[in-house]
């Protein structure tokens, strides 16, 4: 049973100031990417702008998902917006495998670098956490504490396997609405082969895993307006 109430003034102030944060630290990114490139002259870690682009994709979902359902919404609505979260969920960790790329770039130094990386990592995965949080609250207060935690902890374990799909078998997140049968395709005949699994649930494990645990620490660490609900 739903037990959804008038919005509160409380969670509207708090919804402001993430959605704020969050445009902050994203153009804190864009201010190094585009400082990097007019150093150096050429378009390195370009990637970065467009993977941070798509980990935003899920916060603005589950803040229009917040939203949609303090105004109350029909529940398709709700199912949609639920629905691309999760979607591209993945994208906001995934900006932790861009470490990958990391190397001495000359003649940009080294120290840049690696605030370029740390802010964008940081800012994708509180981007990520940001936006479980508010799915987390919006399911807690229609479906109970319990079906929050659920959806908040299973969501963050997936992600794994979505980051596993985005670096080693390079699919996107739009890839399940555009190319349906081709990915589960691939899907199927990865499935098929043994000697891929191992590496597909240790990436999924560690990753999801790794995810999951840094979302319950940030948890207990940082009280939410929407506690009460937790």
């Amino acid at each position: 049973m739903s037990n959804t109430s008038a919005p509160s003034p409380r969670i509207e102030r708090a919804s402001l100031r993430r959605a704020g944060t969050l445009l902050v630290l994203l153009a804190w990114c864009a201010f190094l990417i585009l400082g990097r490139w007019a150093w150096s002259g050429h378009r390195a870690f370009g990637f970065l702008a467009w993977n941070l682009f798509l980990a935003a994709v899920p916060a603005f979902a589950s803040t229009v998902l917040g939203y949609s359902h303090r105004r109350r919404h029909p529940r398709a609505l709700l199912w949609a917006w639920g629905a691309l979260w999760l979607a591209f969920l993945p994208n906001a960790p995934y900006i932790v495998t861009d470490l990958v790329h990391f190397q001495y770039r000359p003649p940009v130094p080294l120290w840049f670098d690696i605030a370029l990386m740390v802010s964008a990592v940081g800012t994708g995965l509180l981007l990520g956490y940001a936006s479980t949080a508010e799915v987390q609250r919006v399911v807690s207060e229609r479906r109970g504490r319990m079906m929050g935690w659920a959806v908040a902890c299973g969501a963050l374990l997936l992600s794994g396997f979505g980051i596993y799909l985005g670096r080693f078998m390079r699919w996107n997140s739009w890839d399940v609405v555009t190319s349906p049968e081709r990915l589960f395709g691939a899907l199927a005949a990865h499935a098929g082969d043994p000697s891929l699994h191992a590496r597909t649930v240790a990436v999924t494990l560690i990753y999801g895993v790794g995810v999951m645990l840094g979302y319950l620490g940030l948890k207990l660490a940082v009280p939410s307006v929407d506690s009460a609900h937790d």
